[in-house]
Parts: C-alpha cells; sequence; structure tokens
C-alpha cells in the first residue's frame, strides 16, 4: 500500500488501509508471521547510525523528511513516530539525527525498527488480517521447481506401502498407526555431549498465534479462558486499554511473541519471567519506569521493546548500548533471592505402630542411601542455564551447597553422578573423609582419549561410604559399549556399532559388607544415556547392567562368611577389580588415576587396622553373620540418572523383570537376544518411591525451564530388603515459582533423592535332621567334638580355602582336622545316602 508523504504511523490512514498490511512479508501457507524491520517506505526515512536513507524510487527533494521525537526518548536518540505524538518536525530541531548525528547502535536501531512495525498495526486484528491475506495470496503463486534432469530413485517397499520418512538420521518409516516398520541405521552420537534433557514441545493444536491487538480490552480477567491456551506460541495484546497483566499469564510456558505495547500498563508482574520460551517481548508506548528483576530468567529473549516508555535511564542506556541480552544478564545476576523453599523432611513409609516395634529390636539392621546427579563443573555453562545468576552457577557456590545437602541427613552410602576426576580427587575426598567416608571413582572411558590438560574434566560416578560401618569388599567397573563389544550376539549388528558404541556411559559396583553384623551389600551406581531419540541405547545400557550384577552377586554369594564377631582377619579386605565385565584394563601407566585418592583410599583398606594383628574387640550381640545360597539373597541397590520416565521401557524391565523383545523402546534396531528374546532378569527389583504412602509419579527429580520429571531411581531387591522412608519431594508451590534449577537453593538441575532401608535377614538352611542312635558309627553326627570340630554348623557350612579360616582351624586343631572337616561337609549328601538310604 502507497501512502505519500506520511509515516504508517500516522493515524490518518486511506480508506482500505485495514485491508492489506504495507510491511508484511511473503510467506508459505501454514507459516507463521514472522517479526522483522520493516522495508523501506515510500514516504518515511529510515534512520541508520543518524544519518537519513530514503526509498531508492523516490528523490529525497521530492519528499522531504519528516522526524519525530517521543516525548520519552533520550535526546540523541531519535524515536520514531507514534499514536501519542503527532506533531511533525524539521530535519533541523534539536536533537534530529541530520544535527546531532548520533551513532546509533545495532541493537537500538533493530529496536527502533519494530517499534515502528508495532505502532503500524494500530488497526484491529491487524496481524491475523495480515497473515490471512498472505497466506491467501501465496497459495495461488505459489509453483513448485523441481529439477528436469533429476533422477528418481527405486521407491523402497515402505514408500510402496504408503509409509512416509523424515529423512532424519533417527527417522524410520511408520505405518498408519505410528508403529515403526523398518530399520534403518543411523550416525554415533558424538563423545562430547550436553548431558541435558531436551525442551518439551507445546501441545498440539491446529493454531498457535492468537491476535486480540485494537479491540480496546480494558481488562483481562484471572480466570480467562485465554490462559488456558497453553499451546500458543504468539500472542498480540498490543493497542488496547489494559492496565495491568495478570500473573496467571505466566502458564503460557511456550510463548516465544508477545506484544503488549501502548496499553496502559505501569507496572509488570513479576511471573512473566517464567516465560523462558519467549524471544520477543513488546512493552512499547507503555508508562512502565522500571523492569522487574525476574525478567532475567528470560535467557533467551532477543528483543525486549522499551521504546516509548519513561523507563530508568540506566536500565534504558544498558538496552540501547548493547542490547537486551546485556539488561537481562544485569536483572539476572542482581535479582534478589525473596524466599526459601521448604526444608524436605524424611516420608515414613510404615506406621507408627512398626516403628515402634523396630525400634526395639535390637537385631533389626537398617541402612539409608542418596541418589544425586551433582551437574559437573564442564556442563554447567551460561549457554545451557542461561536463567541461573552467573554467582550461583559458578562451582566454587556450588560445590559447598552440594557438600551441605550431602552431609545434612547423614547417610550411609552416597551415590553422585556427573562427578570430574578434577572435584573427586581435590574437594570431595578430602572433605569428606573429614566426615568418616571413603570412596570408589571411575571416570567415563573418554579420559583415555583426551589430552591431558582435559583428562580432569571427564566426569564419571562415584560411591563413598561410612568407613567405620562397612568395608568395601571388591569393586566393579561396567563400560557399556565395551560391554557390548564383548557380546557374541551383538558383533554382527550394524545398530551396535552405530548406537551403542558411540556412548561411554558406565556404572561402579560395590561390594561391601557391614563389620559388625557380616550383612552384605551390592550398591551398583550408574549413569544412563540421556537423548529420548536414543531409547534402544538405554535399554540396552540397563539390560547389560542388571546381567552384569546377577553375575557379581552369584560370585559374591560365593566368598566365605566372616569371622565369628570380635575376630580381626589377616587378609586384606578391599579387592579392586578396575575391569569390563572381568578384564582387569583400568589401572594404566598413563591413567590419571594411578595416583588418585581413590587408590590412596584403597590402599589404605589394604593396611586398616582389621588386617593387622590387633587384639578382638568385643563386639554387640548380634545374630551370627548371615550365609547366602546364592546372589539373590544379597540386598542390592541400584540407583542413578536413567533419564527415563516411569512409563518407558527401562522403567518397566527394572519393575517386572523382562521386556518383550518387540518393545517400541528398541525402536525396531536389532540387538542379538535382547531383541529376539527379550531381556530378563531375576532380582526383583523395585522402586523406592513407588511403594504406598511414596511420592511414585509426582517426584521431581529433575527441573529446567523446557523439562519437569522422574528420571533418577532408587531401586532395592524387594526380597531382602525393605523401605523404612523417603526423603520426600519439593514442594511444588516453591517448584511452581521457580523458572528451574540450578539456582541460589539448588545447586544441581538434579534433585537429590534418598531412602532408609531395614534388611530382611536371609532364611537359615534347616540344620540336619539327627538320625535315630541305633548305629554306632553315627555319633560322628552327634558328637562332632570327637573329631575336634567346634561346632556342628561347620558340617553343614563348605568353607572352601579362604586364608583366615584355614589359620583359625590350623592353629586350634590342627592341620589334619580342618581338611577332614572340610571332606566331611562337601561330601555329606553322599554320606546320608550312603548311611540312611
Amino acid at each position: 500500500m502507497y501512502y505519500p508523504q506520511q509515516s504508517p504511523g500516522i493515524p490518518h490512514k486511506l480508506a482500505n488501509h485495514h485491508d492489506s498490511n504495507p510491511w508484511r512479508l511473503p510467506m508459505l501457507p501454514g507459516q507463521q508471521s514472522s517479526v522483522g524491520p520493516p522495508p523501506p517506505s515510500p514516504g518515511y526515512a529510515l534512520y541508520t547510525n543518524g544519518a537519513i536513507q530514503h526509498h531508492p524510487a523516490h528523490h529525497p527533494l521530492q519528499h522531504p523528511p519528516l522526524q519525530h521525537h517521543h516525548q520519552n526518548s533520550m535526546s540523541h536518540y531519535p524515536s520514531p513516530p507514534n499514536q501519542h505524538t503527532h506533531q511533525q518536525h524539521l530535519l533541523a530541531a534539536q536533537g534530529s539525527p541530520a544535527s546531532a548525528t548520533p551513532v546509533v547502535t545495532p541493537q537500538w536501531q533493530n529496536q527502533l525498527m519494530k517499534c515502528e512495525m508495532v505502532r503500524a498495526s494500530r488497526s484491529p486484528f491487524h496481524r491475523a488480517r495480515a497473515s490471512a491475506m498472505a497466506s491467501r495470496t501465496v497459495a495461488k503463486s505459489a509453483i513448485p521447481i523441481t529439477n528436469p534432469n533429476l533422477i528418481k530413485p527405486p521407491p523402497t517397499p515402505e514408500q510402496s506401502n504408503g509409509n512416509v520418512s523424515d529423512g532424519s538420521p533417527e527417522a524410520s518409516p511408520v505405518n498408519g498407526n505410528g508403529t515403526v516398520v523398518s530399520q534403518r541405521p543411523s550416525t554415533p552420537g558424538p563423545l562430547v555431549e550436553a548431558s541435558r534433557p531436551t525442551a518439551i514441545k507445546p501441545p498440539e493444536n491446529t493454531w498457535t498465534s492468537l491476535d486480540m491487538g485494537g479491540v480496546n480490552i480494558k481488562n483481562l480477567p484471572p480466570t480467562s479462558g485465554l490462559f488456558h491456551f497453553t499451546f500458543l506460541i504468539n500472542l498480540y495484546l498490543n493497542h488496547n486499554s489494559l492496565q495491568s497483566v495478570p500473573p496467571e499469564i505466566s502458564k503460557l510456558r511456550h510463548l516465544e511473541l508477545l506484544d503488549l505495547s501502548a496499553n496502559g500498563l505501569s507496572s509488570l508482574p513479576p511471573e512473566l519471567g517464567m516465560l523462558t520460551q519467549l524471544k520477543e517481548l513488546y512493552l512499547f508506548d507503555n508508562h512502565l519506569t522500571t523492569i522487574p528483576p525476574q525478567f532475567g530468567s528470560l535467557h533467551q529473549l532477543q528483543t525486549l521493546g522499551i521504546e516509548g516508555n519513561p523507563l530508568d535511564q540506566m536500565l534504558k542506556s544498558i538496552v540501547q548500548k548493547d542490547g537486551t541480552r546485556a539488561l537481562i544478564s544485569y536483572l539476572r545476576d542482581n535479582c534478589p533471592v525473596d524466599f526459601d523453599p521448604p526444608e524436605r523432611v524424611w516420608k515414613s513409609l510404615i506406621t507408627p505402630q512398626e516403628q515402634e516395634v523396630l525400634s526395639k529390636d535390637p537385631n533389626v539392621e537398617t541402612c539409608s542411601i542418596m541418589c544425586y546427579n551433582i551437574l559437573c563443573e564442564r556442563c554447567a555453562t551460561e549457554k545451557i542455564y542461561g536463567y541461573t545468576p552467573s554467582w550461583a552457577l559458578a562451582w566454587s557456590y556450588r560445590k559447598q551447597r552440594i557438600l551441605e545437602e550431602i552431609l545434612k541427613y547423614d547417610l550411609d552410602f552416597i551415590c553422585l553422578q556427573e562427578m570430574d576426576i578434577a572435584q573427586y580427587e581435590d574437594f570431595f575426598t578430602p572433605s569428606l573423609a573429614q566426615h568418616g567416608y571413603e570412596g570408589a571413582f571411575w571416570p567415563k572411558a573418554r579420559y583415555k582419549n583426551v589430552k591431558d590438560a582435559d583428562k580432569r574434566l571427564v566426569d564419571g560416578c562415584a560411591t563413598f561410604f561410612k568407613a567405620d560401618k562397612y568395608k568395601l569388599v571388591e569393586k566393579h567397573l561396567l563400560e557399556f559399549s565395551a560391554m557390548a563389544m564383548q557380546r557374541q550376539d551383538f558383533k554382527k549388528t550394524d545398530d551396535m556399532f552405530n548406537r551403542v558404541l558411540g556412548k561411554d556411559h558406565l556404572a561402579v559396583i560395590c561390594l561391601l559388607e557391614n563389620k559388625i553384623t557380616g550383612t552384605r551389600f551390592i550398591v551398583a551406581n550408574t549413569h544412563i544415556h540421556w537423548d529420548a531419540a536414543y531409547r534402544d541405547v538405554k535399554l540396552v545400557q540397563v539390560a547389560l547392567l542388571v546381567e552384569e550384577v546377577e553375575k557379581i552377586a552369584h560370585h559374591f554369594s560365593k566368598y566365605p562368611p566372616p569371622a565369628p564377631s570380635g575376630y580381626a582377619p589377616t587378609t586384606p579386605s578391599v579387592s579392586e577389580t578396575p575391569s569390563v565385565n572381568g578384564v582387569d584394563d583400568a589401572l594404566e601407566a598413563n591413567s590419571p588415576l594411578a595416583a588418585s585418592p581413590d587408590e590412596a583410599s584403597s590402599s589404605s583398606n589394604m593396611q586398616s587396622p582389621l588386617s593387622q594383628s590387633q587384639p578382638p574387640t568385643p563386639a554387640p550381640n548380634h545374630r551370627p553373620p548371615p550365609i547366602y545360597t546364592d546372589g539373590s539373597k544379597i540386598p542390592l541397590i541400584i540407583c542413578g540418572d536413567f533419564n527415563s520416565f516411569i512409563h518407558s521401557g527401562v522403567y518397566e524391565f527394572l519393575n517386572n523383570g523382562s521386556v518383550p523383545p518387540t518393545h517400541e523402546d528398541f525402536m525396531s534396531h536389532t540387538y542379538g537376544r535382547y531383541t529376539s528374546e527379550g531381556p530378563r532378569h531375576k532380582l526383583g527389583l523395585k522402586s523406592a518411591y513407588s511403594g504406598p504412602g511414596a511420592p511414585g509419579d509426582l517426584l521431581i527429580t529433575n527441573h529446567t525451564p523446557g523439562f519437569r520429571g522422574h528420571i533418577d531411581y532408587v531401586w532395592y531387591s524387594a526380597a531382602n530388603m525393605a523401605v523404612n522412608k523417603v526423603l520426600s519431594e519439593i514442594d511444588r508451590t516453591y517448584l511452581d515459582k521457580v523458572v528451574g534449577f540450578p539456582n541460589p537453593h539448588f545447586p544441581s538441575d538434579h534433585v537429590a533423592i534418598a531412602a532408609e532401608f531395614r534388611i530382611k535377614p536371609p532364611r537359615e538352611t534347616a540344620p540336619p535332621r539327627q538320625p535315630p542312635n541305633r548305629l554306632p558309627h553315627r555319633r560322628i553326627f552327634q558328637d562332632p567334638k570327637e573329631l575336634g570340630i567346634r561346632s556342628a554348623k561347620a558340617l553343614t557350612t563348605p568353607y572352601f580355602f579362604s586364608p583366615s579360616h584355614s589359620l583359625y582351624y590350623m592353629q586350634t586343631e590342627g592341620f589334619l582336622l580342618y581338611y577332614l572337616s572340610f571332606l566331611i561337609s562337601f561330601y555329606r549328601p553322599l554320606l546320608y545316602t550312603i548311611l540312611f538310604v
């Protein structure tokens, strides 16, 4: 539309001004209207660093340029015209670009151009009509252009059946029901990954923009149905008569453009800072004097339209000189911490009567554990966590808060993920050692391939335990990619090389033993792949983990029981197994762990007081050490960051013990026996937060602006453990008021979860039935002291060749009697058959 000698922002309009948008850009059908600077207008002069530019088709003398000044603009930054100022000034007027020739920054010039564009959209539903007209025009004139020389490839069977693929590496053709019907290999993922959950997409809807501009709206009630349109991406409320905006607008979390220009707003609700997806926020021509500091969380904001407001001089100068991003950073780092979250408490899952009974039983044994992804320093960047104040994102601040969170609950086991080598050696090991903890740690395999300067930044998993209560018997490293390489049924599958092999996630398994009761524990600490596009890799990694845990538990059950209470063994208590599926390969000459505190702590265990000749100390009156007939009898805890929801295949597999080989999370990829028979296990695992009274699926363990969910778990063997209590979830009211973690209160994007368990002692094997005294030679089973054996229980317990026990028997009864007792116990079933059958 041609406007002779006048700006589009002047109130005088032609008769058909509402029929078209002079600045609209051509759009394809279904394309959203883009916000950008207007093209040169025949009758309006554009500003470029203080100089005047005119439309090339018109001579400057034919249309004398008109200069306008807004009443709230700074004198050296000219403002385009708006609906509040109709008086026209000459070029030589005070503050004009021609006379002052100021240097306008690109950021401010872009703001002025967008301001003029907004002022030109004063008519009712201006953008909606312009978009509709553009869609109709483009639809009629769009002509597809194809290459006539292009040779079309032959159609695949899936294409012949009408299936469509998006062409991405992860895409697989689907049928009409949404089921993947074919397999397409993808490229391996990068080793250096973001490790952050992706943003949640807005709810699907046929329309995502709503134009309510220029219709003289005076009030938006908090109960307005507008705030239920959570699928909106663009919302236009410009050129109305609004005096305030209700806080309920924060429900529209997927908004990317919000236009509140040309209203009567004198203040803004701080809740607008919750709209972290905003990229364009137009507040032109209002009565704003300040910007709420909560706007500092709008880390994706590209344009904050402030022209035409009596804004604080300092805030406006920041935008004029350095742009919107500089103002957002200033607000973010100077935003006050107004309120603290309610303290998390323990939530009991048993009745008060049961608690009283357990407290009076001296033989009840309990253990507690924490699982916590601490967000390593390398991943905590401003690019990913731009909503977090820089001082709260700094590692010097976060590490102290993490340590406080760990020590607050006085737990037996602490399982940490995303712990890098430097922080394990320099901070956490010495800090936790002061509180009686020892640890086991391994980094991801990538540390072998990076430069020496970057080795200490590689993260892994660390498990700490109370050294005065537990001793570390063994520790194992599981690298899932290496384990997959060793499987015969994986070697001929392309998916293993393309998808599993590029992920260097791991698990650290600790075999522990209570120094007093002799109860054994298996604690597995793992970190599973994060990307939702690799659901199959997550399921494979967890299946490999559980399969290896079953093998380790089986071998652990064959270890001889500890010496009687109060006896000090003479053998080392720690056996390090830095291996992958039994292959010893972790301690290399150039390994950064060669002289780490982890090794120092292990070597200190080798020479602990328990391994030295000291007089036995009296022990409390506990039941004898338990005897484990198989690995399923040993208490087992598997915890970590699984990056999987409750409805995922990972959760189904751990909770139910199996998944079908055709499970949708395999995504039609091929993984040997897992996709031909289906992975299975017999560990009887349950989630600590899934029992009656626990938060269940309401628990939030990861909270960011675009993601909120339960992805961290503590799994336990329900056959020999039961949950007493769990650490409560974070207050929901507090979660609704914060954009995401980390923040000043929570130093990681994950939330620590913890549980306390009571141990169910294994059922002791029934004593052998005493035979009748009819045959004299049967008295060997009635009076074992005649053979010099101290306890009849030795006849039913094979001790094998334990150095500690062999020394005990050789010192007391003699070498021959010890081996005689061993042979009798070993051939006991055969003797029963000969003597009594």
